[in-house]
């Protein structure tokens, strides 16, 4: 998904941008796609992508279908599918996803949940 981004792929279709100089408060929800690169205090939720800047600060929950983090994020995050985390990234929180990528340098301080136990099912269950 993020590489398509970079040739102009589903990431042309950002819903919302939350520049470096926008900080939100409270719970943020939408339903496309979202970049920030500004500071959120409270909680974001979407079912599209979110892609985290490195510059990015969030104190809250973050939820998506999949997710790029290179910021601070210091709460959990759950992505239904694919999660990126790049070396700029530090994460102070429990991770839930499908699948996972990190980067040499990232920082991650929590639990990882992933694949058919993120399902509520682990490998032995299913054998």
């Amino acid at each position: 998904m993020f590489k398509k981004q970079e040739e102009g792929g589903s990431f042309k279709e950002v819903e919302t941008i939350i520049g470096p100089s926008v900080k939100v408060k409270g719970n943020f929800n939408g339903q496309g796609n979202i970049i920030v690169e500004g500071i959120i205090e409270g909680g974001l939720k979407t079912d599209g992508n979110v892609l985290i800047g490195d510059s990015a600060k969030i104190t809250a929950n973050v939820e998506a279908q999949e997710m790029r983090i290179g910021g601070e994020v210091n709460g959990n995050v759950k992505a239904k599918g694919y999660l990126e985390i790049t070396s700029t990234a530090q994460i102070l929180g429990d991770i839930e996803c499908s699948a996972l990528s990190v980067e040499k340098g990232a920082i991650i301080n929590g639990k990882c949940t992933m694949g058919g136990i993120a399902n509520g099912k682990s490998k032995e269950t299913e054998e």
